[in-house]
């Protein structure tokens, strides 16, 4: 009659879950900094015009894109073939602009609301009749500040470099 017990032979000891939340928490900011935000699902045909004298947009400052185009070939059935305006994931029309402003510009923090940027991406083959609706839109709306979006090129040949 002994005292003390011989430890049974064999078993695994336990896994140590103590560096769990810190693996977690390490693959969690990853997906977060490689994650990449999605840009709008294009619904038009969008063949920017060339240019040569071509300035990049600041990052720092808050951009609104309005694409404006003829319908791409999966909705040329349903919406026609005269161009059309995009906003966000949607056609919209040219009442739609002032709206849409109004809620880019309450999405900003209130220092931002004067460097609001509309750009517009226009399609070289587009109408400038819409183009003309658009800017009028956003005059009545005070968005002044307008940019064209253009890819780097030749402007008269309409050559890309």
């Amino acid at each position: 009659m002994s005292k003390f017990k011989k430890k049974k032979e064999g078993g695994l000891p336990p896994i140590s879950t103590a560096s769990l939340p810190d693996i977690v928490f390490m693959l969690l900011f990853f997906f977060m900094v490689a994650t990449v935000i999605k840009e709008d699902n294009l619904l038009i045909e969008n063949k920017l015009p060339s240019a040569d004298q071509i300035e990049k947009l600041d990052k720092k400052n808050p951009v609104s894109y309005i694409y404006i185009g003829k319908p791409s070939a999966n909705y040329v059935d349903k919406f026609g073939s005269e161009a059309r305006i995009q906003l966000n994931d949607k056609y919209a029309g040219v009442e739609d602009i002032a709206p849409f402003i109004a809620a880019e510009r309450a999405a900003l923090r209130e220092e931002l609301l004067p460097k609001l940027t509309v750009a517009l991406k226009v399609d070289s083959e587009a109408n400038m009749g819409i183009v003309s609706d658009v800017k009028q839109e956003l005059r009545k709306v005070n968005a002044l500040k307008i940019n064209y979006t253009t890819r780097k090129g030749d402007a008269v040949a309409g050559a890309e470099n």
